[in-house]
């Protein structure tokens, strides 16, 4: 079965974020640390810190579009609260 996920990933240099969808995480966050992606190139190192995952590729297109959104940028600090005060 295929699952998409939504994810948050993380520049371990300067604590930058971006927020992207995928079918395969592995390999898309290998793809970012290898510079693969024009918007996180210029960052050396990415970690993964969130991620969400969905049946449905609308579902997780929508949730990308939100959390990506002021709203949904509040969510994820609210969510990832003690992660944030640990780092």
């Amino acid at each position: 079965m295929l699952m998409f996920h939504v994810y948050l990933i993380e520049s371990e240099p300067n604590g930058k974020w971006y927020i992207g969808y995928t079918t395969d995480l592995k390999r898309r966050l290998a793809e970012h640390n290898r510079h693969k992606n024009t918007s996180t190139a210029k960052e050396s190192k990415w970690k993964l810190i969130y991620c969400e995952t969905y049946l449905n590729k609308m579902d997780a297109l929508g949730r990308e579009k939100f959390l990506k959104s002021g709203s949904g940028r509040r969510f994820l600090k609210k969510q990832l609260s003690h992660y944030l005060n640990e780092s």
